[in-house]
Order: C-alpha cells, then sequence, then structure tokens
C-alpha cells in the first residue's frame, strides 16, 4: 500500500469550503486527519489555535 501526506493550512472559521473541495477532490481514501494544535497566550489566558492539518491519504 501507498500513502501520501499532504499538509493543508486552514483557518478554521473561514476554510470550511476550501476544505470540503480539497477533500473532494482527492483521487484516493482518507485515511486519517491529523491537526497541528498550538498553543496561543492571549491577554485573557491560554487557549489552543489549529493552524494546519495533515491528510493521509491511501493510493489506489
Amino acid at each position: 500500500m501507498k500513502y501520501r501526506v499532504h499538509r493543508f493550512p486552514i483557518k478554521m472559521n473561514e476554510d470550511q469550503a476550501k476544505l470540503e473541495q480539497f477533500l473532494n477532490n482527492m483521487e484516493g481514501d482518507i485515511v486519517s486527519i491529523i491537526p497541528n494544535v498550538k498553543p496561543t497566550f492571549l491577554w485573557m489566558g491560554a487557549t489552543a489555535k489549529v493552524d494546519f492539518l495533515f491528510i493521509v491519504e491511501k493510493i489506489r
């Protein structure tokens, strides 16, 4: 089996349609979507933010 890993930069509030189009145009099967969660510190406290996704595709 062969796999391909894609790095997809994302802004969670704005890129839903872009992600949907990307996933629908993939040739193989989606095995996993892994978010990269990084801590962010704001004046009101700490939070977390997803800045990109790793999408693992199984090539047919």
